[in-house]
């Protein structure tokens, strides 16, 4: 049996590992140098650094992309020519594991609704853990834990769901659907349908949780045979608040006061996360006690330190203008820092909120783009010029968002590492 896996991050490296101990011949190619190839030759993968030609004469068994390559790159293009089918890396994992899995997908809301499933499900086994988009990859996982009846967490991108085939979850979700990777996707019908790859392969009492709230998704989730929950903060559903109670069917899984994030949209991620614990079977008690416990993830309206009366927040995963409008939906006089990559996603959307800023800030490739929704924003060249100014005009109950509406790759490597310097600079104040 022969396999290629095309990119060498993370999750890359951990599949073919992965497949290399399940007897299969694997190569390993990317564009660039990987820093692994001495211990992956080791273990008898043949590593390829450049794309080389000589992978193109070959026929495999399967082939695994990384997401983050696009399907448009030449080499990638030729498989699909060829007629093959390209994995993700979780499809793939999944496949030598007895693990349950709640999997989460959607614009925004993801990667928080991820991380608190994953704290409920460490009250079942510590070793639970989150997975794809986020966490480790699968691989990691079912080479370390490979006869271990593990629940995890699995956070879903738009790339990696084109990439799954077999991938059963028990319970799933799609928290909501907005323009975004317009850069990546031919249409915003392809992104909306990628989403919905999440509940293909669900069947009788797994279930998939449907927001009403959100047109979009009642638009793209057709077809679904597995149970249906319905959850809402607008009417009655299956899941909803009612009172400062948030209820499953006839249970109450939490109350406001247990929740401590701000937003809107923190309670439309702690009921999702709450609801999917339950189905994989964490207990009530130990929902509400993790919920009060739980401070959020980094890079994600978290919360830097106040100074002189005026609190900086750090927001660099609102990578879209719909994740940015749920962080200034959280705030008052807020001194907006944003700019950067352009998804082609526009602007405008955010326009009726803009009610909460005081004043904005904008750097990056997108400055001059979001300023004509706001014409008196100033313009800098870095986010520390950015942040210096804002922290100038600043006034005592006035919030310092960092929410750029945009990716980041036009000045840092990751949200990851622009939302650490932004910790930083703050930090030095």
């Amino acid at each position: 049996m022969k396999a290629l896996m095309i990119g060498g991050a993370l999750s890359g490296v951990a599949c073919a590992k992965l497949l290399r101990a399940k007897g299969y011949e694997v190569y390993l190619s990317d564009q660039n140098k990987i820093k692994e190839k001495e211990d992956l030759e080791a273990l008898g993968i043949i590593v390829d650094e450049g794309h080389s030609a000589y992978l193109k004469q070959q026929k495999y068994d399967l082939i695994v992309k990384n997401p983050g390559i696009p399907y448009t790159a030449a080499f990638v293009r030729h498989f699909l020519n060829e007629g093959y089918f390209l994995y993700n890396e979780i499809d793939i994992a999944q496949r030598y594991a007895y693990y349950q899995y709640g999997a989460i997908t959607g614009t925004n809301g993801k990667t928080t609704t991820t991380a608190l499933l994953a704290a409920f499900l460490k009250c079942l086994d510590p070793l639970n853990e989150a997975v794809g988009n986020i966490g480790l990859p699968l691989s990691e996982l079912v080479l370390k834990y490979p006869d271990h009846n593990l629940t995890l967490a699995v956070e879903v991108g738009a790339f990696q769901a084109l990439g799954l085939k077999d991938f059963h979850p028990k319970v799933s979700v799609c928290t909501n659907l907005t323009p975004d990777h317009l850069n990546y996707f031919d249409s915003v019908e392809d992104y909306y349908r990628s989403k919905m790859r999440i509940y293909q392969n669900q069947r009788g009492d797994d279930w998939f949780l449907l927001n009403i709230d959100d047109e979009k998704i009642i638009e793209y989730a057709k077809d679904i045979k597995c149970k249906i929950i319905t959850y809402s903060l607008k009417k009655k559903a299956d899941l909803c608040l009612m009172g400062d109670e948030v209820k499953l069917f006839d249970k109450t899984l939490f109350k406001l006061d247990d929740l401590k994030l701000p937003g809107e949209h923190n309670l439309y991620n702690a009921m999702v996360a709450s609801s999917m614990a339950y189905k994989l079977g964490v207990k009530i008690d130990d929902i509400q006690k993790v919920l009060h416990e739980f401070k959020g993830v980094r890079h994600r309206l978290e919360f830097v330190r106040e100074i002189n009366g005026v609190r900086y927040y750090n927001d660099s995963k609102g990578t879209n203008p719909d994740a940015t409008i749920n962080a200034l939906k959280a705030f008052d006089k807020i001194i907006l820092l944003a700019g950067g990559y352009d998804k082609k996603t526009g602007f405008d959307e955010v326009i009726p909120y803009l009610g909460h800023v005081k004043a904005m800030c904008l750097f990056g490739e997108t400055k001059y783009e979001i300023q004509k929704i706001y014409p008196k924003a100033r313009l800098f060249e870095t986010m520390q010029e950015a942040l210096a100014y804002a922290h100038l005009i600043a006034e005592k109950g006035d919030t310092i968002l960092l929410s750029p509406m945009c990716a980041s790759w036009d000045q840092f490597p990751n949200f990851e590492k622009r939302g650490d310097i932004f910790v930083g600079l703050v930090n030095e104040l």
